[in-house]
Parts: structure tokens; C-alpha cells; sequence
């Protein structure tokens, strides 16, 4: 049973040891905690007020009960209280949260969709991190600084680039905007299993519209889009776009029938399906390929990430210059399902040919360099 809000306890020891008796007694015997306990706990975690021994046990026995909805509301909440924002001068944005873990079967396309969808007229900031397990795969901070973009910008900063009409785009780093969350690193490497974190730190939401913001995200398994509408409507993303990409990113595979579920103004998520023919794709790879990988996507030397995120950055630079090929028709996938989830277009095929004519026109291109 829940502790009342009044009798959760202030010292912080007594507080992590009440949590921890309940929610760490095994899959018959461990009990669910409130949204309350739940933040307090998370926020004692990311002050590195209790030992890193009892923060794992928080963070692990969450995971292996299954966490609430409730708990995991209120681990976002700590992350967000931790969590420096800005508001961009921009009425609107889209907050691109791709996996922090990275890729490591294909080749990343989608840390270029910001900048294809500002040069669409649709402000947008993607965010993550170096290098985070459980994959350790090729990010989107590693994609970009291999071509040159920067990286390292503080909230403001990329509030300010993506209300430049010029730029309208920007990524930014965990280190800078939830440094708290970003020292947990080394603990979420200790304890191997997925925590909570996981789902929830791509709704931090570092940058906001001065109107509305929406969210993009991916998923994989069945259970998570209910989850992550769930903690969008929470965060106040004015809607959600989540998309069954390829290896949990925000953009759906090349060759298959995939999935999006969608929700506006806070209300219910709807599914609609979605075929990569309906937007003129023709692809018999479901993304751009690993150089040196098989058709599976397996490489048999361990990831370089260095040389992927490189050969990304190229693919990128090169699909944004007009270059045909899986890169560009991830991008004109991953930017159309954005418009056509705003309203800017009435169908996917619409979008996807607005897409074309503004990658073959170089303005996507523009909209990158006027960011280095």
C-alpha cells in the first residue's frame, strides 16, 4: 500500500528504505508505490542523496515488478523538475525523441529529419546522448558532430536556433540540459536491465514552442504506445506522434507495412497504418544498410561507431543535397508522417511529395549549414 502524500518521510534515508522494503521483495511479495513516493524517490537518486547501491536497487526492482503508470509518472516528473527548459521563439515544435541507445543494425537516417523539417517550415529539435546502453549503438550527438554540427549548445542556445527562420532546427545534448540525469550513466550501465529511465527520458522535453509542442518518439513492443501517449499527455505534449520504427526509432521500415498511433489536444491515441508504397517508396531494404553489414544487418567485425556515424553523417549530407536512395526516402518517410500528423497535408503521398520538392530544391540542405 501507498504512503499518504503527508506521510511520506523527509529524511532521505528513511524515505529510500521505506521505498525499498515495499517495491524489492520479489515478483509475489513486492508492492506498487504512488506517483508521490515514486518522484521523491527518483528525485533522491538524480540529487545523489542515497547510496548508488540503493539507487540501483530502486531503479532495478521498478523494472523487474513492472513499473505502474503512476511510477512511471513520477520518474518523469523528477527527470522534468531536473531538467532545464526553454522556450523557443516559435509558436510550434516537434520534439524528436529517437532512441538514446542508438542503431546498430542500420545506418541512422533520422538525425537529419530536423533540419528537413524546418526547412518545410516546421520548427524541430532532436536530443540524446554520446552513448547509452543497452545497445551503445550510433546516436544522433555522434552523427552530427561527424558532420560538423554542433552538439554541445545550452537550452538557450537552441531555443534561439530553432526560432531562427533561417536554421529552425537544433539538437541538444542530455549532458546539458538534465546534467543530473546524464551522471547516472555509469549506474544504468551497472545495472544491465532497461530501467524506467529509459522509456521516459526522451519526454524531458528540454525545448518547448511558446503554443504547442508535439512529440515524436518510436517504439517497438505492442505495450509502449499506450505508455508513451500516456506520459506525452502528462509532460503537456499538445500531441504524439509514435511511430514503430525501425529499431525503436521514429522512422518505420522501407519495405514493410508499419504502424503510427497519434493523438491531438490530449485526447485518446488512435492507430493508423501505414505502407511505404502509399508515399511512392519502393525499397527491398526496411533502412540504409551498415557498410560492410549482410542483408540482415549484421556486420561480423564489432560496430565501429566512429566509421557508422561517419558514413551516416555523409548519407545524410547527401539526401539532404538530393542524393536518391534509403536515406533520402527515410527522411521523406520520417518528415511526412510529421506534416501529415500536423495537418499540414491531408494524405502521406501529399506529404512525401512536398518533401521531395524540398530536398531537390536544396533547402533542407540550407537549413543544415546555416546550423554549423
Amino acid at each position: 500500500m501507498s504512503i499518504p502524500v503527508r506521510a511520506i518521510p523527509a529524511d532521505p534515508a528513511a524515505l529510500m528504505r521505506s521505498i525499498l522494503k515495499r517495491i524489492a521483495t520479489g515478483p509475489e511479495l513486492s508492492k506498487d508505490i504512488s506517483r508521490e513516493e515514486t518522484c521523491a524517490g527518483m528525485r533522491l537518486v538524480l540529487d545523489g542523496q542515497v547510496d548508488p547501491v540503493q539507487a540501483g536497487i530502486f531503479l532495478i526492482a521498478l523494472r523487474m515488478k513492472r513499473e505502474t503508470d503512476d511510477e512511471n509518472r513520477g520518474v518523469l516528473e523528477a527527470i522534468r523538475e531536473a531538467t532545464r527548459h526553454a522556450i523557443a521563439p516559435v509558436d510550434e515544435v516537434v520534439d524528436i525523441g529517437d532512441p538514446y541507445d542508438g542503431y546498430i543494425r542500420t545506418l541512422p537516417a533520422s538525425p537529419f529529419l530536423a533540419p528537413v523539417l524546418a526547412a518545410c517550415g516546421v520548427a524541430a529539435v532532436s536530443h540524446g546522448v554520446e552513448r547509452m546502453g543497452p545497445k551503445y549503438g550510433v546516436t544522433h550527438r555522434q552523427v552530427l558532430g561527424a558532420a560538423g554540427l554542433p552538439v554541445d549548445l545550452a537550452p538557450e542556445e537552441a531555443a534561439a536556433r530553432v526560432g531562427d527562420p533561417a536554421i529552425g532546427w537544433a539538437y541538444i545534448d542530455q549532458s546539458n540540459f538534465c546534467p543530473k540525469l546524464h551522471a547516472l550513466a555509469a549506474l544504468r550501465t551497472l545495472i544491465v536491465k532497461r530501467p524506467a529511465i529509459t522509456t521516459v527520458e526522451v519526454l524531458a522535453g528540454p525545448i518547448r514552442g511558446r503554443v504547442k509542442t508535439h512529440l515524436v518518439t518510436g517504439y517497438v513492443h505492442k505495450p509502449y504506445p499506450r505508455i508513451y501517449a500516456l506520459l506525452a499527455r502528462h509532460a503537456g505534449f499538445d500531441s504524439a506522434l509514435i511511430v514503430r520504427g525501425v529499431e525503436g526509432g521514429v522512422i518505420p521500415s522501407l519495405s514493410h507495412a508499419g504502424k503510427v498511433f497519434h493523438y491531438h489536444g490530449g485526447g485518446e491515441e488512435n492507430s493508423t497504418d501505414c505502407k511505404p508504397a502509399d508515399l511512392g517508396i519502393d525499397q527491398s531494404v526496411r533502412a540504409p544498410r551498415i557498410p560492410g553489414a549482410s542483408l540482415e544487418g549484421q556486420s561480423e567485425a564489432p560496430l565501429d561507431a566512429a566509421a557508422v556515424a561517419k558514413a551516416a553523417a555523409e548519407a545524410g549530407m547527401a539526401a539532404l543535397a538530393g542524393e536518391p536512395g534509403a536515406t533520402r526516402d527515410c527522411l521523406t518517410y520520417g518528415a511526412a508522417l510529421c506534416l501529415w500528423h500536423l495537418g499540414r497535408h491531408g494524405d502521406l503521398r501529399s506529404a512525401a511529395d512536398a518533401v521531395r520538392i524540398t530536398l531537390d530544391r536544396g533547402k533542407a540542405l540550407k537549413h543544415l549549414h546555416q546550423a554549423i
